[in-house]
């Protein structure tokens, strides 16, 4: 029943994609195995070749997910304009891929690198931001100031994504997962494996047919990994291969966010299967488009009757 309930939630968001004004989506939107049209020769009743054009699955790159920015969610420069803010604690990585990656759908990226800044500074350049990302450090940052801004900020409206992964490493994602979502992330689990579509709930794998994964039949799951504790708020996005839930997400009430116990995934083993695509998704998703309307589009790819109040 739960499946099903998600799954009726997905294709109404597919159907709204087709059939309502929404520029700054593809074609793919809430397809994992999109497809493409192709022109093809046949010979008629008579005997006269002809051309037709013909729907099949789209290319595959060397993972087995569409090849091309044309499958992922969002078309490339939609969101321009549009910024990132990153309290960045875990300072093992740059984020230059991450960054790249946003910056084909139009996003720019402001980061706090190892420690946060102050909670007025923090609510200040929030204005200026569409979504939060946290990627957690083994120490907790954040004062219950800090807390408070990011918990305004998520019940406006705007997007957070929460990375944690392996036990430490989530002291902060837990401490925002909590205030927000009243949920959480433990353990160390082992990973480093690619995972495909989720054969049945609770399954490993990807959850089909959802904007999130969009384009996406594999992905990475990232080294080591901590463990989502599931709630009544959360939807499961990918569980790993051990069966563990590695992502899941929040999306009532105009409000979404993403928690997500791999943050590996964000620079080791980037050129794996699905990572760039699920991250320009994520972000696109996260936006909240279907609350905000075309002030979070670029103007080219605005439409008519798509003015949401904010």
């Amino acid at each position: 029943m739960v499946r099903s309930r998600i799954q009726l939630a997905a294709m109404l968001a597919v159907c709204l994609v087709s059939g309502v004004a929404m520029a700054q989506y593809t074609r793919s939107a809430g397809q994992n195995a999109p497809k493409a049209v192709k022109s093809e020769t046949y010979v008629d009743s008579e005997g006269r070749n002809q051309r037709r054009e013909v729907e099949v699955k789209a290319d595959a790159d060397r993972f087995g997910n569409a090849a091309g920015n044309q499958h992922d969610l969002a078309v490339d420069g939609a969101f321009d304009g549009q910024t990132v803010a990153v309290l960045h604690f875990y300072t093992g990585f740059d984020f230059s891929l991450p960054k790249q990656a946003l910056a084909q759908k139009g996003f720019s990226v402001y980061r706090w690198v190892g420690r946060p800044p102050s909670p007025e500074e923090l609510e200040e350049k929030l204005k200026k931001a569409c979504q939060l990302w946290i990627i957690s450090s083994d120490q907790p940052l954040l004062t219950e100031k800090h807390l408070a801004v990011i918990k305004r900020f998520f019940d406006s409206g705007k997007g957070v994504y929460i990375w944690g992964d392996n036990e430490p490493y989530y002291a902060d994602a837990n401490a925002v997962a909590q205030r927000l979502l009243d949920a959480r992330m433990l353990g160390d689990i082992p990973g480093d494996k690619v995972v495909g579509l989720q054969k049945a709930a609770g399954k490993p794998g990807l959850l089909p047919k959802h904007l999130l994964t969009t384009g996406l039949e594999y992905i990475y799951e990232g080294i080591t990994i901590a463990t989502i504790q599931p709630n009544q708020a959360l939807t499961p996005l990918v569980y790993g291969s051990a069966g563990n839930l590695v992502t899941a997400f929040y999306d009532r009430d105009g409000k979404r966010a993403i928690l997500d116990g791999g943050f590996t995934r964000l620079y080791n083993k980037w050129d794996t299967a699905g990572t760039g695509r699920y991250v320009k998704n994520a972000a696109s998703w996260l936006v909240n488009f279907e609350r905000f309307g075309n002030s979070v589009v670029a103007e080219q790819f605005r439409k008519e009757g798509t003015n949401h109040p904010q």
